[in-house]
C-alpha cells in the first residue's frame, strides 16, 4: 500500500478476458449473517506488540519455522513474530516505512520493499543481516514471489531523473534469489497490488492512478492491455484461476477480499466472512467486531489461520489477532 491512509473496500469482480462484470458489497448491521449455526473464525489468540505505533501493512509467514513477518510502516520496522510461543522474538529497525515483505523458504531470504526511499533490502532469515540493497526510484511496495525465476518482483514508483521515466511512471523490479535486480517493466503510474498467473505468463496489475488494470506479459515485459476500472483507487488483488475471475477492491466505498471465502478486513471494526457459491457470487455467511482502523491482513492456507493487524489507538497497545478457520 502506498503511504496514504485508506479506509476499505468494494469488491469488482471481472472476468480475464474482458473488464465488463462488475457487482459490489455493501456493509449491513448484525454480529453474524444468515443466521448460521456453524463457527466460520474462532478467535485464537492476541499476540502483543507493545511499543509499536503507527499504521502496519504487508504480512509474510514462515510456514516451517512457525513465524512471521509484519511491516510496521510508520514504526520503521519489520516485527518478527514467532506463532508457538505468540511473541515478537526480533525487530528489525531502521527501515524507511517498510511496506511490503516476502520470506522465501528454499533460500531463507526474506525480502523488505521500504516506500520512503525506494529501497529493497535482502536479509538473512535466521541472523537478519543485510545480504543485498536494490534501489528503485520511489516507493517500492508489493512484493509478489515469481515461480518462473525463483525470484521476487517489486512494484515501484518512477521518478523524472531516473532511469530516464517520465514523472509519474512506475514499474515492476526483478529481483533474483540472491538480490541481483534482473529487469524491469514500465507501467503507466505506480502498481499496487498485482497477481501472477500459475498457468500462464501474465500478470495483473492494479493502476489505481490510471483507474486500470493492466495486463503485462512476463516473458516479453510489454503491456498486452489496458482494462479500465469504473470506480476509485482500485487497491487490494487476489486472482480466482480456476473460475478465469480476477476479484478487484477498491477504497471508493469500502471491503477487501480473498479468493473462495472472502475475509474482508474492514477500517471501520468489522472482520466480513463472504463465501463463494459460483464463479459471480459471493454470499456473506459472518461478521465479527474488530478494533477501528485493523485494516491489513493474511490468510495463511498451510496453517488455516487468519492475521490481522491491529494498530495502536488509544491506551490499547497494538496486535496481531489470530483467528483459526473452520
Amino acid at each position: 500500500m502506498s503511504r496514504m491512509q485508506r479506509p476499505l473496500v468494494r469488491l469488482l469482480l471481472t472476468t480475464l478476458v474482458s473488464a465488463a462484470l462488475v457487482f459490489s458489497m455493501l456493509v449491513v448491521a448484525g454480529t453474524r449473517a444468515l443466521g448460521q449455526g456453524r463457527e466460520v473464525l474462532s478467535l485464537e489468540t492476541h499476540i502483543p506488540l507493545p511499543s509499536l505505533k503507527g499504521r502496519i501493512d504487508h504480512f509474510s509467514a514462515d510456514v516451517k519455522g512457525q513465524r512471521i513477518f509484519v511491516a510496521a510502516v510508520e514504526n520503521h520496522t519489520v516485527e518478527v513474530v514467532d506463532l508457538k510461543s505468540g511473541q515478537r522474538i526480533h525487530t528489525i529497525s531502521d527501515l524507511a516505512e517498510p511496506q511490503g515483505v516476502f520470506y522465501d523458504p528454499s533460500t531463507k531470504h526474506l525480502f523488505v520493499a521500504c516506500g520512503l526511499d525506494g529501497v529493497t533490502k535482502i536479509f538473512d532469515g535466521d541472523t537478519f543481516q543485510v545480504l543485498a540493497t536494490v534501489k528503485f526510484p520511489d516507493d517500492a511496495d508489493n512484493i509478489r514471489y515469481d515461480p518462473r525465476s525463483k525470484g521476487v518482483i517489486v512494484g515501484y514508483a518512477g521518478a523524472k531523473q531516473l532511469r530516464k521515466r517520465e514523472e509519474g511512471t512506475g514499474g515492476l523490479g526483478f529481483i533474483d534469489s540472491n538480490g541481483k535486480e534482473t529487469g524491469d517493466i514500465v507501467i503507466d503510474a505506480h502498481p499496487e497490488s498485482f497477481q501472477l498467473e500459475k498457468s500462464g505468463l501474465r500478470i495483473f496489475v492494479n493502476v489505481p492512478e490510471k483507474k486500470e488494470i493492466e495486463v503485462i506479459d512476463a516473458a516479453k515485459h510489454s503491456v498486452l492491455a489496458r482494462w479500465p476500472v469504473s470506480a476509485e483507487d482500485n487497491f487490494p488483488m487476489a486472482l480466482d484461476e480456476v473460475n478465469h475471475r480476477l476479484l478487484v477492491g477498491v477504497w471508493k466505498p469500502a471491503q477487501l477480499l480473498v479468493r473462495r471465502r472472502v475475509y474482508v478486513v474492514t477500517s471501520v471494526g468489522y472482520l466480513e466472512v463472504f463465501e463463494q457459491k459460483d464463479a459471480d457470487h459471493y454470499n456473506r455467511i459472518a461478521r465479527y467486531p474488530t478494533p477501528s482502523r485493523s485494516q491489513t491482513g493474511l490468510f495463511v492456507q498451510e496453517w488455516g489461520k487468519l492475521l490481522v493487524a491491529v494498530p495502536a489507538q488509544n491506551d490499547q497497545s497494538a496486535e496481531i489477532r489470530v483467528y483459526q478457520a473452520h
